[in-house]
C-alpha cells in the first residue's frame, strides 16, 4: 500500500499563492504517476493536474493552466502543486493520488491511493 499525506493548504486572498505538498510512503516503487484533484461539497472530485513519476511530463485542467504548476522530488517521494493567481473558484479540498500507470488519467476512479485532503480557501 501507499500512504499519502498532503499539507500546505490554508486561507489566502484572491491573487495569492499557495504550495501544496504530498508526501508518499510505503510501497512507493509502485507509483508511476501522481495526480491532484479537488472537491467542493455536493460535487464530484475534479481533476487538477498530474505528473509522470519517472519522466516528469505533466497535464493540467484547462481551468488551472498557466496558474498552477506540478512538480515532484523523487528523492523525497513528494509531489508539489504550486498555485498562483488564486481565485475564489479554486476553493476546495485538494487531494493527491497515485496510479500504477504512466498514463495521466483525469478520472478519479483510475487512481489507486488517496491522501486525506487539505483545505484551500480563497477569499474575494
Amino acid at each position: 500500500q501507499v500512504q499519502l499525506v498532503e499539507s500546505g493548504g490554508g486561507l489566502v486572498q484572491t491573487g495569492g499563492s499557495l504550495r501544496l505538498s504530498c508526501a508518499a510512503s510505503g510501497r512507493t516503487s509502485s507509483i508511476s504517476s501522481m495526480g491532484w484533484f479537488r472537491q467542493t461539497p455536493g460535487k464530484e472530485r475534479e481533476f487538477v493536474s498530474a505528473i509522470a513519476w519517472s519522466r516528469g511530463y505533466s497535464d493540467y485542467a484547462d481551468s488551472v493552466k498557466g496558474r498552477f504548476t506540478i512538480s515532484r522530488d523523487n528523492a523525497k517521494n513528494t509531489v508539489y502543486l504550486q498555485m498562483n493567481s488564486l481565485k475564489p473558484e479554486d476553493t476546495a479540498v485538494y487531494y493527491c493520488a497515485t496510479a500504477e500507470s504512466n498514463y495521466l488519467y483525469k478520472r478519479a476512479g483510475s487512481y489507486d491511493y488517496w491522501g486525506q485532503g487539505t483545505q484551500v480557501t480563497v477569499s474575494s
